[in-house]
């Protein structure tokens, strides 16, 4: 039986080139090349897709691992009846993913890749692929559909691609080869290059992930006790949300032309799926005044976390340096948020770390690099001016962290449709490196690489966060 022909419609009508490009790709083993290239809408690939049997009526699991895998979680909630939560259990479930692990791995590269690393693989493959394949509207998809095409890439054929990253950011493989040893696919990583020089017999698989080698014991953060986290729940993610900020420009002249921060829902909703997978009960309050903010801030300050081991603040606003506004235009201090946890105003987290994350318009200076389009075109619609905190922004005291977006009197970007930088590339980092046990000042450290390598405009400015902190101890966010 067929999966009825107006929910595929009202799906596919939400889903643009790119996202049609997406699924194509992820669909790659369910669909013969002829007939995935002659999708020509999301609507016929879904009728290849029922075509091959893989959508019908009493299973649309595959339907809605797409639209998770895509980020269109709106979709499966509006028109499959589903949820992020329900999916994440059938993909769980033993045999619940349908999309190979190494074809999610490389559709997440993609996601991830920068402007200056696509022109890169691009230009390393002048001899491989097609001229006319390597234009500047060449995706990264559509190199690795070629590089499949060409059998320059396969599950057993992965050499040519590692040896590209390597020249290009040795990062890219890494986390490739980490993404299939967590998924248990490390033969995936044989080739017969490497194959003929183990000296294991013929055709015999024998893994090409060398085990890293022992650390040192000189390194003081494997020695280093960790905070405890094994509460559940962990603690509280306090989100306090400011998007719409017309009683600023209605009520203070001074912020008359202070726009919207279109996007921020697109931050927010990253922060409480990853913390909600993280044990945190996420809390977010939305386009809350400087007082609302104190009222709610007071609330949590006074709030029992006896029982708790961690407390996280997450703070998407607009600002100056040292403080952020009420979408009334007033100011609040960054340090009166952070030191009404201090172990005079909340003993129940005293010895727990407390944790701030801010996304807020702080400074006005460009830091020069190297250039990228912004979302909309327009700079004012996706710059976001921000400045990392002040010393005195955090308290005198230990178990406090706060990460900034970027570098005190400089500017921090935000695409209305993708959310800031900062925020993305922490989300993301959580979500990878907290399964791995990476405590969360190395996720910090892999946020800052990350950043700091965008670029926007023609101006030739970029972005470089900051944390500070004073934790006594490893803190790792836990996954089980």
């Amino acid at each position: 039986m067929e999966l009825p022909r107006g929910r595929l419609l009202a799906v596919s009508e939400e889903l643009d080139g790119a996202e049609l490009a997406a699924l194509k790709f992820l669909s790659r083993e369910h669909v013969p090349r002829r007939r995935l290239e002659a999708a020509r809408s999301p609507h016929d690939l879904f009728e290849a897709l029922q075509e091959k049997g893989v959508l019908e009526v009493g299973n649309l699991a595959f339907l809605r691992e797409l639209l998770y895998r895509i980020g269109r979680i709106d979709l499966l909630v509006a028109h499959l009846g589903s949820s992020r939560e329900q999916v994440e259990r059938e993909l769980r479930a033993p045999g619940g993913a349908q999309v190979p692990p190494l074809r999610y791995l490389l559709f997440q590269l993609s996601e991830d890749i920068t402007e200056d690393e696509l022109t890169s693989f691009k230009l390393l493959l002048v001899k491989e692929l097609p001229k006319s394949k390597l234009t500047p509207e060449t995706t990264m998809l559509d190199i690795f559909t070629e590089m499949e095409k060409k059998g320059l890439l396969g599950k057993d054929n992965l050499s040519m691609l590692k040896s590209l990253c390597e020249e290009i950011n040795i990062s890219l493989w890494n986390r490739i080869e980490d993404g299939l040893n967590l998924f248990g696919q490390e033969e995936m990583l044989i080739t017969e290059e490497e194959r003929s020089s183990t000296g294991g017999p013929e055709g015999h698989l024998v893994s090409s992930v060398t085990p890293d080698p022992p650390r040192s014991f000189n390194d003081s953060s494997h020695q280093l006790e960790a905070y405890k986290m094994t509460s559940r729940p962990c603690g509280v993610c306090l989100i306090l949300n400011n998007h719409n900020f017309a009683k600023a420009r209605e009520g203070v002249l001074e912020h008359k032309y202070m726009k919207d921060r279109n996007g921020t829902d697109v931050d927010a909703a990253a922060l409480r799926n990853v913390f909600s997978k993280l044990h945190f009960r996420v809390e977010e309050y939305r386009d809350l005044t400087a007082e609302e903010i104190r009222k709610t801030v007071n609330i949590f300050r006074s709030e029992d976390h006896e029982d708790k081991d961690c407390f996280v603040c997450c703070i998407l606003s607009h600002g100056k340096k040292g403080i952020i506004y009420g979408v009334d235009g007033q100011e609040v201090p960054i340090r009166e948020l952070t030191t009404s946890f201090t172990v005079q105003n909340c003993k129940s987290l005293a010895g727990k770390p407390k944790v701030f994350f801010i996304q807020a318009c702080q400074g006005d200076a460009f830091h020069k690099g190297v250039t990228i389009e912004t979302d909309s075109g327009e700079q004012d619609s996706s710059v976001e001016r921000a400045t990392r905190f002040q010393l005195d922004c955090i308290p005198a005291e230990a178990d406090f962290l706060l990460g900034m977006a970027t570098l005190q009197d400089y500017v921090s970007y935000r695409s209305p449709r993708e959310g800031t930088w900062y925020i993305q590339a922490l989300c993301q980092h959580l979500e990878y490196s907290c399964p791995r046990g990476e405590d969360v000042l190395t996720i910090l450290t892999a946020v800052n690489q990350e950043v700091s390598r965008k670029t926007c405009e023609r101006d030739a400015t970029k972005q470089m966060p900051q944390p500070s902190f004073t934790l006594r101890k490893r803190l790792l966010f836990p996954v089980s």
